[in-house]
């Protein structure tokens, strides 16, 4: 598909169109452990490809499914800022019926509920249960799943923390691929951005005044990759569609 129809069935769907532009090195499920801990693990990130098959997980995160099972349960929603101070606890169906609208630019995160992280894992653990986790870990830490669910143009500004791995595995859209664009940089490399900002509008505001050597790495995830990100890099991430995704922090 020719980018202009790519952008024009994105507008009329009411995603954001995907950034052609990756500077994120790509792996594929040939990787090795070894190679992944000398290369990656604790100096750069990495999109694997094909690493793990987690189509039974996403089928149970179609909407009717998620309603189904935990619907009238309380989920914890945190404001989309670098800090996340406020935090809301609504129905789930209240959240996806109610709240789960595309991102407004003018929007200040304080403003913004998102649902990522603060997840009950008595109450979510039989889905957790059905995901396949990314192949590697890191020596001495153990993962734990942080979840999500997020409209477009939404995201979480730039932080840092310990290493992890994100995956996107489901979208609204089924007929065009949900994609997360992600923004990154080393700990010694703080970026340019206000912590109060959204990533769309550091996107629209911040990301063109940038001069080449002082812009993020960056690139989208496709269907079927999944993200790694070493210990205290910044990132910033933006769903490009109404999105299901899920992290594994390995702490």
């Amino acid at each position: 598909m020719r980018d202009s129809e790519r952008r024009l069935r994105c507008r009329a769907a009411g995603a954001l169109p995907e950034e052609e532009r990756c500077t994120v090195e790509r792996a594929d499920a040939s990787l090795t452990y070894a190679r992944f801990l000398q290369r990656f693990a604790f100096s750069r990130p990495v999109i694997i490809r094909g690493a793990t098959d987690n189509s039974v997980f996403q089928a149970l995160c179609a909407k009717d499914k998620l309603l189904a099972a935990f619907g009238d349960r309380l989920v914890r929603l945190s404001t989309a800022n670098t800090y996340s101070y406020r935090k809301v606890d609504v129905p789930f169906q209240e959240y996806v019926e109610h709240l789960l609208k595309p991102q407004d630019l003018a929007t200040l995160g304080s403003d913004t509920l998102y649902f990522f992280g603060d997840n009950n894992f008595t109450e979510w653990g039989p889905l957790f249960q059905e995901y396949v986790p990314p192949p590697f870990h890191i020596p001495g830490t153990r993962g734990a799943y942080s979840f999500g669910i997020a409209g477009s143009g939404s995201g979480v500004p730039f932080h840092w923390h310990g290493p992890g791995y994100s995956e996107v595995i489901f979208g609204r859209k089924l007929r065009l691929p949900v994609f997360q664009r992600w923004f990154l940089y080393p700990p010694d490399k703080t970026p340019h951005f206000h912590p109060n900002e959204t990533t769309l509008a550091w996107l629209h505001h911040t990301y063109p005044t940038l001069p080449p050597e002082e812009r993020p790495l960056e690139c989208t995830i496709h269907p079927g990759e999944v993200l790694y990100f070493p210990d205290r890099w910044w990132h910033a991430t933006l769903n490009l569609d109404t999105s299901v995704f899920i992290s594994t922090f390995l702490g």
